[in-house]
């Protein structure tokens, strides 16, 4: 594809997904050191708008028009050298991640994965570039129809909205579903507005909250909601995000037979059950718990072992195990009405349809979720495998969390849960800390977001 057509298109997409994602803005899991979150804007909203001229049609020439810059990559790092013969996999592809944002782990298990792909494949070079994860998909957006990157991995936080533009390609003929647990597909199908159904990413792990613990100090986690608020009222030391973090905090609306919404779209959670988990969390801070406005402070005191229980993600795990020799993962306590269901994440290889070899892209991120490269991850990452036909993990930590994280409620991918952040966390944030009463913060939370919505 010739450059100036890849760069006509660049700025119809750009403008595309300005105007896909217009509206309100959803409502940031935390962003701090270690926590993947949302972007800080509507997903996949470009940080500009189009060019636009200060005065209107008509005015003045000595009006200067002012344009916002389009974000860009920073430079590539060349993890592969190519250049040579032999292997699979040849030519030349850009890779963007944003593995800096956790614990360090996974820029680690990133290379190693790598070194092994590339050793085998002399033929094929592989440029690297890590962003923030905030301004990941704002600037693959700007960039994308351009030819860059190749592909990029990332959560699904924003794989419908890149799906109905489209600037990710569908990958659904060409992966053997029968090598990914059913989780992992289902978290990276959607159907567009267009009825093109499809999977929209190669999987490459899945990732949700459960309960660290410091086996010092706690022997066995507590299994149940009730032995929890027990164990905080025997002094027990419970740490969990609070503010307006509702990301942290809703795997306990499962645990109380809550639900978010229906197959319409429609906020339900007013019905029965989220009101109850948000009182078992009021409950709690009574009790005893510590909830923190900032994740990096929840982090930080159980580090230093000021905590002795909290709920974090498996992004997290290298540098708790760095810090607390006898660490250990549980699944979110049950609660009355079944098992907590924290929402699930699917990370996966995002490729570009307007790159040069879309197909040579596919092909290596379906060799980077190979058994051998899945197991670096899982041993060095905590990630958990997406795909079916790896073993389990000999690091202790990722095989815990691998099997912590059996029960949870995958990301909807749907346009109505733009507006679920900013009502419930705020919802939360009523409940606990200004006393709202539940019921009332849950009504008003979901009638807003039904609203918003139009529903």
């Amino acid at each position: 594809m010739s450059r100036t057509l890849k760069l006509g298109g660049s700025l119809a997409t750009l403008v595309l997904v300005l105007a896909a994602c217009a509206g309100p803005v959803a409502s940031p899991t935390p962003a701090a050191s270690g926590t993947p979150g949302q972007a800080t804007g509507t997903p996949g909203q470009a940080s500009g708008t189009p060019a636009q001229a200060t005065g209107t049609p008509g005015a003045s020439a000595s009006a200067v028009p002012t344009i916002t810059p389009v974000p860009t990559a920073p430079p590539a790092t060349v993890a592969c050298a190519g250049g040579g013969t032999g292997g699979t996999l040849t030519g030349e592809l850009t890779l963007w991640h944003s593995y800096g944002s956790g614990a360090g782990t996974e820029v680690d298990a990133l290379n190693q994965g790598l070194a092994l792909v590339c050793a085998e494949n002399p033929g094929l070079k592989v440029n690297v570039v890590g962003l923030d994860f905030n301004s990941l998909f704002n600037v693959y957006q700007a960039q994308a129809a351009d030819g860059d990157p190749d592909l990029f991995i990332a959560p699904n936080d924003s794989m419908w909205q890149l799906a109905e533009v489209p600037v990710i390609q569908n990958v659904k003929d060409q992966l053997d579903t029968s090598k990914f647990l059913q989780l992992a597909i289902d978290g990276s199908s959607y159907t567009t507005t267009t009825s093109e159904a499809g999977i929209w990413q190669v999987p490459e792990s899945l990732k949700a909250v459960a309960l660290y613990f410091n086996k010092d100090k706690v022997a066995t986690a507590p299994a149940t909601t009730a032995d929890l608020l027990t164990a905080v009222q025997g002094g027990a030391k419970l740490g969990l995000l609070g503010g307006t973090n509702i990301y942290h905090n809703f795997g306990w609306w499962g645990a109380f037979g809550g639900q978010l919404m229906d197959d319409s779209g429609k906020c339900i959670a007013d019905q029965g059950g989220v009101a109850d988990s948000m009182q078992f969390l009021a409950d709690l801070q009574t009790a005893g718990a510590t909830f923190y406005p900032a994740y990096a402070d929840m982090a930080a005191d159980f580090k230093a072992g000021s905590l002795d229980m909290i709920v974090d993600g498996p992004w997290a795990a290298g540098g708790y195990v760095e810090s607390i020799a006898n660490l250990g993962i549980a699944p979110m306590p049950a609660g009355p009405a079944g098992p907590a269901l924290p929402l699930t994440g699917v990370d996966g290889y995002n490729i570009n349809p307007y790159a040069d070899t879309p197909d040579l892209a596919v092909a290596f991120a379906q060799r980077m979720v190979q058994a051998d490269v899945e197991a670096i991850y899982a041993n060095v990452a905590y990630h958990i495998p997406a795909t079916a036909d790896v073993p389990p993990s000999d690091n202790a930590i990722s095989a815990e969390f691998a099997a912590a994280v059996q029960n949870g409620y995958l990301r909807p991918q749907r346009v109505e849960l733009n507006n679920f952040w900013g009502n419930f966390g705020n919802a939360l944030s009523q409940v606990l800390d200004e006393g709202v009463d539940p019921t009332t913060a849950v009504a008003d939370a979901c009638s807003a977001m039904n609203s918003t919505n139009g529903l």
